[in-house]
């Protein structure tokens, strides 16, 4: 049974990397929704963002840090795609 002080940071550090993982999946799904949206800029900046806070998820151990290198991957790849598309 874990110490009373204890439990209180286990809930106050699950809280804060809940916040953390939802703005992570928040920048990917802006990011995805740009690339099919067709506007090759604003999907770049989109990807960008969405890079930024991924690394920032796993720099703090929120997700593993090849969770976070295949979800930027998976962006890229997307994102190449879709400026060869439309080039």
């Amino acid at each position: 049974m874990p110490s009373e002080k204890s439990f209180r940071a286990s809930l106050k550090k699950s809280q804060h990397n809940r916040s953390v993982r939802t703005r992570a999946r928040t920048a990917v799904t802006a990011a995805r929704e740009a690339i099919s949206g067709g506007d090759v800029a604003q999907a770049e900046t989109a990807v960008l963002k969405a890079t930024s806070v991924l690394d920032s998820a796993a720099s703090r151990g929120t997700i593993h840090r090849n969770n976070a290198s295949r979800r930027k991957s998976r962006l890229a790849k997307q994102l190449h795609g879709m400026s060869q598309s439309s080039a």
